[in-house]
């Protein structure tokens, strides 16, 4: 915590789940550094509690948990990074100064194809008039996508625009956020598969 005050952040600190509820319904948070190992509960469930009241808050979580399947369950449960104990204290701030940088959107340019349209400024979607409730994360990643319609992109590259490049994680932390935003763009209305995957390369959002 001295680390990220030294930064210059607000931090504030809650040792359990109980107290992190409390926390979070008296005061606002730009970022959760969120542990799964909570003494009273599991924090994937904090985090899914977190995401169900619609908060876009950038929440990393941080264990010492290996296995690929618990940072899958994490990224379905609405966390926007995954980080592995032990981890370098200069590693951990630049992923979150990326995060938060990705966050603080200043550009009110709208990015469209077709009848996909997102408000960069307003950090909102929309699929024709119905809206498209995104996480910041899926936000981001559209945006690259949409912004490149008609292009492949390759992994790395959406890794490193939408993440950042000191992700160090599985990149099936990509796979999975392509497949919350296709799911969503379909319950809107829009093709699910327009979102194509080119296998060993990446995706292309199609013009048509």
């Amino acid at each position: 915590m001295g680390v990220l005050a030294a930064e210059g952040h607000e931090v504030r600190w809650a040792q359990d789940a109980s107290a992190a509820r409390a926390l979070l319904a008296s005061a606002t948070a730009d970022l959760i550094l969120l542990d799964l190992g909570l003494p009273d509960g599991d924090g994937l469930d904090l985090c899914r509690e977190i995401r169900t009241t619609g908060d876009d808050v950038v929440i990393v979580v941080i264990t010492a948990r290996t296995d690929e399947a618990d940072a899958v369950r994490a990224l379905d449960g609405g966390a926007d990074d995954f980080v592995l104990k032990p981890f370098r204290p200069v590693e951990l701030l630049a992923r979150l100064r990326a995060h938060l940088r990705r966050r603080t959107v200043s550009a009110t340019t709208v990015i469209r194809c077709g009848a996909v349209r997102l408000d960069q400024s307003a950090r909102r979607a929309w699929v024709g008039d119905v809206e498209v409730a995104l996480r910041p994360k899926e936000h981001e990643l559209l945006s690259v996508l949409v912004a490149s319609a008609g292009t492949a992109v390759r992994r790395e590259e959406l890794m490193d625009q939408v993440w950042d490049e000191h992700w160090s994680g599985s990149t099936k932390t990509l796979d999975v956020h392509v497949a919350n935003v296709r799911r969503k763009l379909a319950d809107a209305g829009e093709r699910w598969d327009r979102i194509s995957t080119l296998r060993g390369f990446g995706y292309r959002f199609e013009l048509e």
